[in-house]
C-alpha cells in the first residue's frame, strides 16, 4: 500500500514574526502534516487561535539542513511559492506526491502582493483538492480540527534529539566563521534558496 500523501509548510525569512501563527491556522485548516521553520528560532504563535497545538513544529538552522531532511527523510518534492513569469499556476494542480511548500515574504511586487497567509491558504487548497483531503467536519460554523500529535512538546517545536542540536550549532558556527572570514562557504549562497531546488 502506497504511503499517504502528505503536505508540508516551509517557513523562511518571514518579515512578521506573527504571520507563523496566522499561518498555522490555515495550516490545520488544510491539514498539514508539520511546519518546517528555517531560520530564526523566535517566531510566534499569536493569531494562531491554539492552530500550533495541532501541529508539529520542526526547526532547521538552515536551508541545506532543512532540504535533507525534506528530500532524504520525509521524501518530499520542494516547491516555492512565489509570483513570476516563469512560474507553474497552482490551479494547473502540478503535484505528483507529498509536497513542502517554501514560504517567504509577501509575495509580488507593489499593490499586487499577497500575505504570505494568504498565498498559503491559496496553495494549500488546491494541493488538498488534488490529494483528495476530506474536507473538515463542522460543528455549527466552526470546523473540527485533527488531535493534538503525540509526543507533542510545549512550545512551538517539536523535541529535537541532541544530535540534532550538536548538528544546527556546528552549522551555525561555521557559517559564522566564514561569513567572518569573507568565505562564504558553500552552506552560504547568495540568499541559501538555490540549496533547496537542486537535485
Amino acid at each position: 500500500m502506497a504511503a499517504a500523501v502528505e503536505s508540508v509548510v516551509v517557513v523562511h525569512n518571514v518579515a512578521k514574526r506573527h504571520n507563523v501563527g496566522t499561518l498555522a491556522r490555515s495550516a490545520t485548516a488544510f491539514g498539514v502534516a508539520e511546519v518546517v521553520v528555517v531560520g530564526r528560532r523566535d517566531v510566534s504563535a499569536f493569531g494562531s487561535h491554539g492552530a500550533t497545538s495541532h501541529l508539529r513544529f520542526r526547526h532547521f538552522a538552515s536551508l541545506a539542513l532543512a532540504r535533507a531532511y525534506l528530500k532524504d527523510e520525509r521524501g518530499c518534492d520542494i516547491c516555492g511559492v512565489e509570483i513570476t513569469d516563469d512560474a507553474k499556476p497552482v490551479t494547473a494542480h502540478p503535484f505528483s506526491r507529498s509536497t513542502a511548500f517554501l514560504f517567504g515574504n509577501e509575495y509580488g511586487g507593489g499593490t499586487a502582493s499577497l500575505n504570505v497567509t494568504v498565498a498559503a491558504s491559496i496553495v494549500l487548497h488546491h494541493f488538498g483538492v488534488w490529494a483528495g483531503f476530506p474536507e473538515r467536519i463542522r460543528e455549527g460554523n466552526k470546523f473540527i480540527v485533527a488531535e493534538k500529535p503525540q509526543g507533542h512538546s510545549r512550545g512551538l517545536y517539536s523535541a529535537d534529539s541532541i544530535e540534532a542540536v550538536i548538528e544546527e550549532r556546528k552549522m551555525r558556527k561555521e557559517n559564522a566563521r566564514d561569513i567572518l572570514e569573507g568565505n562564504g562557504s558553500s552552506h552560504q549562497e547568495s540568499n541559501g534558496l538555490d540549496l533547496m531546488f537542486t537535485d
